[in-house]
């Protein structure tokens, strides 16, 4: 990306989301999270904010807003698990999941979306998995939830495409993290057997793809999933 500009990532105070908050301030952006607890890294704006809370996502927005200018780049990663088999899973499990994962994409982007129209310019970018391609056994509220994003950007591109903004799906797949660290070395190895990459992707290898998908460079895609998983979901 050649041009600086303001990126406010949800969820940017670990795993994912805060790698990819690190990428754009490497880069020389603006950098804002949002953050239910904690903070973002060094050289980031946090901001405290709920992505089921409507009014607080608002708030968040006018304080970044005020300290960095309108949000030009958006990336909507905060998300949650409540994993157990469909039998075993309570209405709450399922409608939770959905609410922060998906309906919480949703509210981002609408609010998001408003500076974006004005300014006929604008990047969003929304994280999923590569189970909401390949769907996991114990996992259909977060599968169904990653999925919809699909739809949410295609619908989105249709919708804002002409104003200059693009609305784009990553799809990572199993990430170098702290819960993949404390996997049994038996339990990593067999998951390590299905990826034809022989090995899991580390949270910087996304962050460089959601900051070029950003980017300048790539202002003609839109409503496109890139998968970043190792060969692990291809054909989906």
């Amino acid at each position: 990306m050649s041009t600086p500009r303001t990126v406010l990532v949800t969820g940017g105070n670990r795993g994912i989301g805060r790698a990819i908050a690190e990428e754009f301030i490497a880069q020389g952006h603006r950098v804002a999270v949002t953050a239910r607890s904690g903070s973002g890294p060094d050289g980031a704006l946090t901001v405290v904010a709920d992505v089921t809370d409507s009014a607080s996502l608002d708030a968040a927005f006018t304080a970044v807003e005020a300290e960095l200018g309108p949000v030009e780049v958006v990336v909507a990663n905060a998300g949650i698990t409540k994993d157990t088999l469909l039998l075993r899973m309570s209405e709450d499990d399922f409608t939770s999941v959905i609410d922060t994962n998906l309906s919480g994409a949703f509210r981002v982007v609408k609010r998001a979306s408003k500076g974006m129209l004005k300014a006929r310019f604008g990047r969003i970018v929304l994280i999923s998995s590569v189970v909401g391609l390949l769907g996991s056994a114990g996992q259909v509220n977060y599968s169904a939830s990653k999925s919809g994003l699909i739809g949410l950007a295609r619908s989105v591109t249709r919708e804002l495409g002409a104003r200059g903004i693009t609305a784009n799906v990553v799809a990572p797949g199993f990430i170098e993290t702290d819960m993949t660290a404390e996997l049994p070395e038996a339990q990593q190895a067999e998951y390590k057997k299905s990826i034809p990459a022989g090995r899991f992707a580390s949270a910087e290898e996304v962050a460089k793809v959601v900051t070029w998908i950003a980017g300048d460079d790539a202002g003609y895609i839109s409503g496109a999933v890139i998968p970043v998983d190792g060969g692990l979901g291809m054909g989906h």
